[in-house]
């Protein structure tokens, strides 16, 4: 029981620091452009402008896929309850990597609203 609840709690952590880190990324996001925290791609670190931006759109996207990934992963668990470890870890592994290519593939919808408001150059489209 004990392995349940251990890749339980490992599996809800992804989707619970989505949430969190989304949260702070779009409420409070770095006050300046910085290679340690914030979404930090060369097209975010253009300008102000667009590090801004670039902080809202991911920091409210990872949000709202955050808390939309816990209830799967929920879900997914409780009828594990009580079956071997093996089935528990294979299912928990698969989880936890289809959780991190969400999490990856975020990059594309926000690069993509970036490339759609602003020019090369960081400025703003008309």
């Amino acid at each position: 029981m004990w392995f349940w609840w251990f890749m339980f709690f490992s599996d809800l952590l992804i989707p619970a620091l989505m949430a969190g880190s989304g949260r702070m990324m779009y409420r409070h996001p770095p006050k300046s452009i910085n290679g340690l925290v914030g979404y930090r791609t060369a097209r975010s670190m253009k300008n102000p402008d667009t590090w801004k931006f670039a902080q809202d759109y991911c920091g409210r996207l990872w949000w709202k896929i955050g808390w939309r990934m816990a209830v799967p992963s929920v879900l997914i668990h409780l009828p594990l309850y009580g079956r071997s470890e093996d089935l528990v870890g294979v299912v928990g592994g698969i989880l936890c990597m289809v959780q991190y290519a969400v999490l990856i593939g975020c990059i594309f919808p926000t690069e993509r609203a970036l490339k759609r408001n602003f020019t090369e150059d960081g400025e703003r489209k008309v």
